[in-house]
Order: C-alpha cells, then structure tokens, then sequence
C-alpha cells in the first residue's frame, strides 16, 4: 500500500524518513537509538542529533556520549526536534538543561498530484534556459548563491554524490552558464521532496523559482500518484505563500536545540 492511502501520522513519518535519507551522510553513527549526525556544512540536517528510537540508556548518559561525537569531530552538539523524536519530552528536556531553540520550520505537504505536462509551462524568459545539474555542480552553484565557504560546498557535493536515493539538481542558468535559480529533486517510492530551492539576490520576485518548482514537480512525478513534501522556514513568510500558491499545506513542525 502507498504511503498516500495510510493514516495520515504515518505518512507524515514516511515523510520524516524520506528526509532523512535524502540528507544523509557518511559523518553518522547510532548512539543508543539515536542517529547522530556531524557531517561540516550548513545543512543542520546532517550535523544535528535524529533522535528516532527510544534508547536504553539514560538521557543524560546519552547527552554525554553524542557529545564526545560532537567535541571529536569540532561541531557544536545540535539536535533536531519533531513531533516524532524520541524521549517525547526531548524538547522540553533539553529546555531544561539550557539548550537554546532556534531555527524553527515547517513542513509542507502537496498531495494528489494533478496531472501536468512539461509543456504546460510558460517559457522562460529570452537568455534563460533549464540545466540539470550533477552533485557536485549542484552543490557549488546552491553554495554560491547562499555565499557558503568552499569547504562547506565541497562537503555538501560529498554528502550528495553519496546519497542513498535518486537526486537531481535543476537551476535556471543565463547565457554565460551564471545561476540565477536552483533546487534539488529527491525521489524514493512515492514521495518527492524539493530541498536547496534558492534564487540569486538580483533575480527575485521575477517568477523564476514558481517556474523552477512547478518544473520539477510536473517533470518527474507521475500525476495523481505521489506525494510532494518540502522544508521551509517559519518565519519565511514569503517562500510559504509561493509554497501554498502550488498546492502545498502545513504538515508538522521542527526545530533545533543547541547545546550550552
């Protein structure tokens, strides 16, 4: 059965799973029921704790060992919060031992595609063109257009080149190859996930990222048979109308707590 004909809960677990995979990488281990993660780079998905099973020991027991992780491999000890962590009261936990809040995100689910065809699309302005883009390509041009040091785009070009399901990264490019628009398409059985959908500061409010989602979604998913999630911040009001204007709601919450 489908992830889309399930109890609503589970799919939104499936969604949280498929998240997971889609940020993987080989800076992870398992702590007591915990997947610790301390890849270098900006995404926090990849170097914050997932604390997806119960564990036996203690929580502070826990803390201790992810935090000799997090000292070994020179990160701040970060640790992402849903609706699905385990202990349920981890947040309020960690509240309690000072760890700070931050980064708060949505969620956003868009399901029962309807159909779509690729030529359904306005054309892109004159000069603009469509470019897939491999890992590694991928990961410089989102880097640049977010001024990410080289160190954390080669990391991120790492983490995509190792991925354990399907990504392709799109962009919008100009004549002389420069990015104005770009996001990253991961697929694992029915479920679809945009992620790095970012836009050139002097591109903005040009219509270049509706095009660049509705491309993606109408190009790679079979109509009337997936599910597409995306992550985008709270307090990016923005991002969410362009979100809910192609179909896409509110699911679940998340955020992260630092370590003191």
């Amino acid at each position: 059965m489908g992830p889309e004909r399930q109890p609503e809960t589970v799919l939104l677990s499936c969604i949280e799973d498929a998240s997971l995979n889609a940020s993987a990488s080989p800076q992870q281990r398992w702590v007591d029921g915990w997947l610790v993660r301390y890849a270098p780079g900006q995404v926090k998905r990849a170097r914050s704790i997932q604390a997806v099973a119960e564990g036996r020991l203690g929580l502070d027991h826990r803390l201790a060992l992810a935090a000799r992780v997090y000292a070994d491999a020179g990160l701040p000890m970060v640790a992402r919060i849903t609706p699905f962590s385990c202990p349920p009261d981890l947040d309020a936990a960690l509240a309690e031992r000072g760890w700070r809040r931050h980064d708060d995100t949505l969620v956003m689910v868009r399901a029962g595609l309807p159909p779509a065809a690729r030529s359904a699309l306005a054309p892109l302005p004159p000069g603009l063109r469509l470019a897939l883009l491999g890992p590694q390509h991928f990961a410089q041009a989102v880097g640049q257009l977010r001024g990410s040091p080289p160190a954390e785009r080669a990391a991120h070009g790492d983490r995509l080149s190792l991925a354990p399901v399907p990504l392709q990264g799109h962009a919008i490019v100009e004549e002389d190859g420069s990015v104005l628009a770009c996001g990253l398409l991961a697929r694992e059985f029915e479920l679809a996930g945009l992620y790095d959908l970012v836009t050139a500061q002097r591109a903005r409010r040009r219509g270049l990222a509706t095009w660049l989602c509705e491309h993606m979604l109408s190009s790679s998913i079979k109509p009337g048979n997936e599910i597409a999630y995306l992550q985008v911040g709270a307090d990016n009001p923005d991002a969410r109308r362009l979100y809910r204007r192609l179909g896409f709601a509110d699911a679940y919450p998340y955020h992260y707590r630092t370590a003191p």
